[in-house]
């Protein structure tokens, strides 16, 4: 699923033209319908002709709720920038595109809107006007179409063109480390809290437990919903509503991150890449004061320029950001920077937590900085490792440039600083391999998920598989065992026989399907050694007795209660060392049972390896 976002000036019929696609009105509040502009972000959803859903955000156009605007397009993959036929280009289409420049959103349409306003001329002028606006920015080939929400001309041809955009643009990668940026909250009665936003890097399930980033409260997801649909689990970019037991409504706001315990750090220092936008009002000068966004967070902040006084509108340069709030993130995200009433500039996060504030204008800083951008050394070999994962020698050692030995050394190097997870030993065994860090959180993510679904679907199952959840890892046997021995030495998952569980996984039955096991346990045990064959119960239920040894499964028809079938057993093992064989009609004789029960029996004890069958006798194993 793909989210898009709207972006324009105060005015230029965003919300109509969505509610027009859409059938939705974006606008939520009564003081947006009152005034008839969008404050906040709205939220709709379609489907095009192709058959695919796609959601749209909202944002608003005026000057003085940019903030919103920013919290609303940080994670869409195509956006909608949008340019009234009866104004042209304004002060905040032109802010509205820098931002879209500066997240290097690349997949967009430009959308003339109020054509029945004017006449084709005019229209033909405003998208010359808007070509040389786009020029230089992600936008300058971004195709542009002429609509009326009012008369629906050009609507068909919109979402037609939408469709083929998203036919090029790949789906988001599950990277294994959920992020949730909240951009809106609120509590339902019978419910509770409620958190919406824009799933990105990973995938949620009904039941995980889940962290607030940078609050570190901890909650369990009761529910999903998209598009107000139940869904038992999710892909990465879709949009979102978790139901949240555990957290209370008051104690979230807009900009805390929903993610998994453990592994996303919040901080208030990072290096970036900086680049100003051409239209800055003025130079961005050391030590000034700004406000920073990132995603659906805002914080102020202090930027340090580290190879320049001063940076100009359109140049660019090394910066070390200090956040007056800490704020979660990793590297590669895109930030935003913007005074008290502009945009500034942005760029990505190099190294979301730098050890130390840096010395300016020193040479090994800067290039410390640009390997880390580029990747050079270590970083070469964890670059790998984390895109490669699980990663071999062999591997390692060609993707890096580098020789075996030298690539061992190197990995070594990391896992001891806890950048590297090695499972196995790699200059010695064939099947050792390397995880980053991360690629070792993603693995772990995935079982857990895969685990947690399973457990959401088989709620009455001990655990699922062993095998059955190998082959949904895709690991080699050799590599899935390591693996698997790793996660059970960290506590993430237990292993119970041939099977596996989340470690808080318990099976208990409901009052309802507690009496109906009673009453199938007692009509085992009115007829111990003929049991009814035609009433049994759903098979989870009867999967849970047969798991706690309440009853034993002799075949598909065939089910003793325990005790009986304890018996069956040590009065045909007594009968075998006495007499030295046992038949099935001695079988029948012996219980004033019918064939049907004695031969299953038999076939069963066959199978657990207690009797041998001898032509048509059987004898002890």
């Amino acid at each position: 699923m793909y989210v898009i976002g709207t972006a324009g000036h105060v005015d230029h019929g965003k919300s109509t033209l969505v509610k027009a696609l859409t059938n939705i009105d974006p606008d939520r509040l009564p003081e947006e319908k009152e005034r008839e502009m969008t404050v906040d972000l709205g939220f709709a959803w379609m489907t095009l002709p192709s058959g695919r859903e796609v959601s749209i955000v909202d944002v608003p156009g005026h000057e003085r709720l940019i903030k919103n605007m920013l919290a609303g397009v940080g994670a869409i993959d195509l956006a909608m920038l949008i340019v009234a036929a009866d104004e042209s280009v304004m002060q905040q289409t032109r802010e509205h595109l820098a931002i879209l420049d500066i997240l290097q959103i690349k997949r967009g349409l430009i959308v003339i809107t109020k054509t029945d306003l004017v006449d084709e001329e005019l229209v033909e002028l405003v998208k010359a006007e808007v070509e040389d606006v786009v020029a230089g920015t992600s936008f300058e080939d971004a195709t542009m179409i002429g609509v009326s929400s009012y008369t629906g001309a050009g609507l068909d041809e919109l979402k037609d063109t939408i469709d083929e955009i998203l036919d090029q643009t790949g789906a988001r990668r599950d990277l294994g480390r959920p992020r949730l940026p909240v951009d809106r909250c609120f509590s339902i009665s019978g419910f509770g809290t409620v958190v919406t936003g824009t799933l990105v890097d990973g995938v949620f399930a009904v039941g995980q437990e889940v962290e607030l980033a940078p609050s570190g409260m901890r909650g369990r997801i009761r529910g999903l919903q998209s598009h107000k649909e139940r869904v038992g689990s999710s892909d990465p970019g879709v949009r979102l509503a978790v139901n949240l037991s555990g957290v209370a409504r008051t104690d979230i706001e807009r900009g805390e991150v929903v993610t998994l315990p453990g592994w996303l750090p919040s901080t208030r220092r990072l290096d970036a890449r900086m680049r100003m936008v051409a239209g800055a009002p003025h130079p961005l000068r050391h030590n000034s004061g700004v406000t920073f966004h990132l995603f659906t967070s805002e914080t102020t902040a202090r930027v340090r320029l580290l190879d320049a006084d001063r940076l100009a509108p359109n140049e660019e340069g090394w910066i070390q950001i200090l956040l007056d709030d800490p704020i979660p993130m990793v590297k590669g995200d895109y930030y935003v920077l913007r005074s008290a009433e502009d945009t500034l500039g942005g760029g990505q996060v190099v190294d979301p937590s730098p050890r130390r504030r840096h010395r300016r204008f020193v040479p090994e800083t800067i290039e410390q900085l640009m390997m880390l951008d580029q990747g050079t050394g270590e970083d070469i070999i964890y670059s790998v490792a984390d895109q490669s994962g699980p990663c071999d020698l062999r591997t390692l050692s060609q993707r890096s440039n580098l020789s075996s030995e030298d690539a061992v050394e190197r990995a070594l190097q990391l896992a001891e600083a806890g950048d590297l997870v090695v499972l196995g030993n790699l200059g010695t065994e064939n099947d050792a391999v390397v995880y980053s860090s991360q690629g070792w959180d993603i693995f772990k993510s995935k079982v857990r998920v895969d685990l947690q679904t399973y457990h959401n679907n088989y709620p009455l199952r001990r655990g699922a598989p062993t095998q059955e959840t190998r082959s949904r890892t895709g690991l080699a046997q050799g590599v899935y065992l390591r693996a698997l021995a790793r996660l059970v030495e960290e506590g993430c998952l237990v292993e119970d026989g041939q099977q596996l569980r989340l470690p808080d996984h318990e099976v208990t039955l409901t009052p309802e399907l507690e009496k109906r096991a009673n009453d199938y346990l007692q009509s085992l045990e009115r007829e111990p050694y003929s049991p009814p064959t035609e009433r049994h119960p759903e098979p989870e239920l009867l999967g849970f007795l047969i798991d706690e040894g309440k009853v034993v499964r002799v075949n598909e028809s065939v089910v003793f209660a325990a005790s009986a079938y304890r018996e069956l057993t040590d009065r045909i093992v007594a009968h075998l060392n006495e007499n030295g064989s046992i038949t099935v009609a001695d079988v029948r004789t012996l219980f004033d049972t019918s064939r049907k029960y004695s031969l299953p029996l038999l076939e069963y004890l066959d199978q657990q390896r207690i009797t041998r069958r001898v032509g048509d006798e059987r004898v002890l194993r």
